[in-house]
């Protein structure tokens, strides 16, 4: 699987429309999905999506708001939608998707209610059996970046080798580089709790604190990821890897980084609904806190910077006394267990 393949992107926000640029610059056959009919339009007379400004699309990848016709005959699919829109959107999908097709989940979220992983939101909607042409893709990659062509490295997992080897073989140019893992629970995982991360790094950016405590948020945010992320069945060492350590740290201090623009909108004493009204695009880390911070209770994990957040945005804790409740807690030792 590398040359020429039919290939449909299922989501058009920023990431998908990045996504099938890669995929267009590969030589593969692109038609791209959206729910928002406008978008469609868009792409198709103007070849601009408004998700992804400045950057004009070929006229090689196609856009449709119908869901029989962008998977007819696909023999790779990427499925990325916003995260708690994966499982309505797959399961209209599901009846025209090539049973042969392989299947890769680009979005990175905790569903909200169920707390699935989106490996197992598409498990309950597609069969059991997709996992046998399963693979999730993630790393430190924004779409503006990816689309405009700057070098990037992300990692592709799947529990079947040969998949996640085709999948790196569809996706790899001279500037976007796939990575192959078989731990899809830790790369699924780290997608999730790194935006997480980033709102807290955005409120400390937004309360006027510098490099000294984004250092202190990365540095702690990652050995929580990784003890929560070992305590649901994911490797250690994944956290260390692109989809742990290397997107943390571009979204805990990348200026193109939604959930750090929330965050750092919080530290400066915004709302929160004010905030996600303006903003087009989703922030995924807001819906995914209280998710992983119910799995943490329900594993006995400690996330406490987790748990700040969730008290932020649910009941209005205002993020100077989140910090400063961070900052007090018993004095520990440096552990990641």
């Amino acid at each position: 699987m590398s040359e020429g393949l039919r290939t449909s992107v299922v989501g058009a926000g920023a990431w998908g429309t990045a996504l099938a640029l890669v995929l267009d610059d590969r030589g593969h056959r692109v038609r791209l999905w959206s729910f928002e009919h406008e978008i469609t339009e868009s792409i198709r007379k103007g070849r601009v999506n408004p998700y992804l400004a400045g950057v004009t699309l070929p006229e090689t990848l196609d856009a449709t708001s119908e869901l029989a016709e962008a998977l007819d005959g696909a023999e790779l699919v990427v499925s990325v939608s916003p995260s708690q829109k994966v499982r309505s959107v797959m399961s209209g999908a599901a009846r025209y998707l090539d049973p042969e097709a392989i299947l890769v989940s680009a979005s990175k979220g905790i569903e909200k209610g169920t707390l699935r992983r989106m490996d197992e939101v598409l498990s309950e909607e597609l069969g059991e059996d997709i996992q046998d042409r399963f693979c999730v893709l993630s790393g430190p990659s924004f779409a503006d970046e990816v689309a405009k062509r700057a070098p990037t490295a992300v990692v592709v997992a799947s529990r079947e080798e040969e998949v996640a080897n085709r999948v790196q073989a569809a996706f790899q140019t001279p500037w976007f580089r796939p990575y192959t893992n078989n731990d899809v629970v830790g790369v699924e995982l780290a997608g999730a709790m790194k935006n997480v991360m980033a709102l807290a790094a955005g409120m400390a950016a937004g309360l006027g604190h510098s490099h000294n405590t984004t250092a202190a948020l990365i540095t702690r945010g990652l050995a929580e990821m990784t003890r929560l992320g070992v305590a649901l069945g994911a490797r250690a060492a994944t956290f260390y890897g692109l989809a742990g350590m290397g997107d943390l740290v571009l979204t805990c201090t990348g200026s193109l980084s939604r959930n750090r623009t929330v965050g750092y909108r919080l530290g400066q004493g915004e709302d929160l609904e004010t905030i996600l009204s303006d903003m087009r695009a989703v922030a995924e880390g807001v819906k995914t806190a209280s998710g992983l911070r119910e799995l943490a209770d329900r594993f006995d994990v400690e996330i406490p910077i987790t748990e700040q957040v969730c008290a932020i945005i649910e009941e209005g804790k205002p993020p100077a006394e989140a910090l400063h409740a961070l900052m007090m807690r018993d004095p520990k030792p440096e552990t990641w267990s």
